[in-house]
């Protein structure tokens, strides 16, 4: 029967001194801060987006690697470890097929002779009395018996060990030990190490060759997709940054710029920037468009101004003139002259009150005020219009078409009124003499509703979309009977907006209507 037993050859431990601590050298004394390397530095060029992409996937995927290696090694060195524990044990039973060569007092080389095993096997033996051998069977099969020094250091690093006995043997490597005790020797087997430690090393170098290749290809990957995914940024860049150049003060302006569509889909996260872009530059060209348009409009509106103003301030100078003449020269004819003179003055200054009040009035609408707010019969306003304008009109046909329910509204009567003289006063002027004009006046759910109409010749449909806005007029020329200034359906515009209501045009050749559409005030005056 043969009986595990602990190595037990003679050996004293050896220690071996730690070194002493190494003192951290001492940090070198930080002079003060040089203004010129605080330059250098702050014009140092800060890391791209790209960079800062590249650099965080790359660095938190090496991270993973390097863990996931350490993880796997030492999984398989336990795994190895097991292994090697579980040869050396069934090395251990076979000692006992020794037994005979044991009890002829053969050393462990001649043993290993007789009995070849695999390269990297151990066997010490320790007859008592006697002398302790031992030998390794080397890489090429080769039996290397160990000399007295190498047996001594296996004795003593075996002091103080449990568990599992592990020993280094200078020019040999590591090996894993057991001891047994047949008879009266004690016999000690062990298997190399080595293999673990190469197994280990070729599975660190494989992964960290492909570590560093799956590096460099994830480095190239990442850096396409992401070069890829940032040119929509890019291209805002290079659009914002012609647009920058262009010169948006004066004149006529048009951005034509714009982020190509391929590189403004919205259905991306970046895309919908150079989207975004492109809707800013689409409102602001629209913008400025209107700028010009309105500086275009003031341009004539200053001209017809001041040839509105002009006129009547000419015919006050001249009739004053005139009447200075006829008195000095003390005409019979002086006072006649003078009362026809004054006469035309004061006509003259009744047109320029009249313009100074439409602009005052457009300009106190603008600052919500001017209105007086009461109850309105829109019905009576449009009699009341349409019986005001017949007698300036008198080669127009005039046409009412109301109800007999008064159509009642919260609103300025005053105001109002106007809104329906001004549209009136416009189909007149701009339709010729035989135009037959329409008024009606319905209510339509919970709007009041006032509709012009007329047969004439329609208007431009190039002045269509400008009608309402000031200083627009639907004749070029400053005729009396036709230009006017262009305020009358700006007028009317500000007034019914001021009202919470809407107008709007629908304009074809013999079929014009103007319609005026604000919120009617309810039958029962206790209704909500």
């Amino acid at each position: 029967m043969t009986e595990e037993a602990s190595p037990t050859l003679a050996a004293t431990a050896s220690g071996t001194d730690a070194p002493a601590d190494a003192q951290p050298p001492a940090e070198a004394s930080v002079p003060g801060a040089d203004p010129r390397a605080e330059q250098a530095l702050s014009r140092r060029a800060p890391w791209t987006l790209q960079r800062r992409l590249i650099v965080t996937v790359v660095g938190i995927t090496s991270l993973i690697l390097v863990l996931v290696a350490v993880a796997t090694s030492a999984i398989l060195g336990q795994v190895l470890e097991a292994q090697l524990d579980a040869e050396v044990k069934a090395e251990q039973q076979s000692v006992e097929y020794m037994r005979p060569l044991l009890a002829n007092g053969l050393t462990a080389e001649q043993i290993l002779q007789q009995q070849p095993r695999q390269p990297g096997y151990f066997l010490a033996v320790q007859s008592l009395p006697g002398d302790p051998s031992a030998a390794v069977v080397d890489p090429s099969g080769d039996v290397i018996a160990l000399t007295g020094d190498q047996i001594t250091e296996i004795s003593e690093s075996l002091e103080g060990q449990r568990g599992q006995f592990v020993v280094t043997i200078d020019n040999l490597g590591t090996y894993r030990i057991e001891g047994v005790q047949v008879g009266g020797t004690v016999v000690i087997v062990g298997l190399s190490r080595a293999g673990i430690s190469e197994t280990l090393g070729r599975m660190l170098t494989t992964i960290a060759l492909l570590t560093v290749g799956g590096l460099l290809l994830l480095s190239v990957a990442t850096a396409w997709t992401i070069r890829r995914g940032l040119a929509p940024l890019r291209a805002v860049a290079d659009t914002a940054a012609r647009v920058s150049t262009q010169r948006l003060d004066q004149g006529e302006v048009s951005i034509a710029e714009r982020v190509p569509v391929r590189q403004a889909d919205p259905r991306t996260e970046v895309g919908r920037v150079g989207a975004a872009l492109n809707t800013l530059l689409d409102h602001v060209d629209e913008s400025l468009a209107a700028r010009q348009r309105n500086e275009e409009r003031m341009r004539s509106f200053v001209a017809d101004a001041s040839h509105e103003l002009r006129t009547p301030l000419a015919s006050i100078r001249g009739y004053s003139e005139l009447s200075l003449t006829a008195l000095s020269r003390g005409q019979d004819t002086a006072l006649e002259t003078t009362e026809a003179s004054l006469e035309r003055i004061q006509a003259q200054s009744l047109r320029m009150t009249s313009l100074v009040e439409d602009l005052l009035l457009l300009a106190r609408l603008d600052e919500g005020q001017e209105l007086v707010y009461g109850t309105v019969d829109l019905t009576r306003l449009a009699i009341d219009a349409v019986g005001d304008v017949r007698p300036t009109g008198p080669d127009h046909e005039w046409v009412l078409d109301v109800g007999d329910e008064p159509v009642l509204i919260a609103g300025d009567a005053g105001r109002l009124h106007q809104v329906a003289a001004n549209l009136l006063a416009n189909a007149r002027t701009h339709t010729p003499a035989g135009t037959t004009v329409t008024v009606r006046v319905s209510r339509e759910g919970r709007d009041a509703v006032l509709r012009v109409h007329d047969d004439g010749p329609g208007i431009d449909p190039s002045l269509k979309d400008d009608l309402f806005e000031r200083f627009s007029r639907g004749d070029r020329s400053r005729a009396r009977q036709t230009g006017g200034t262009g305020l009358g359906l700006s007028i009317a515009r500000a007034i019914v907006d001021a009202h919470g209501g809407s107008i709007r045009v629908a304009s074809a050749p013999g079929d014009t209507t103007f319609e005026v559409r604000l919120p009617a005030r309810p039958a029962d005056p206790t209704a909500s």
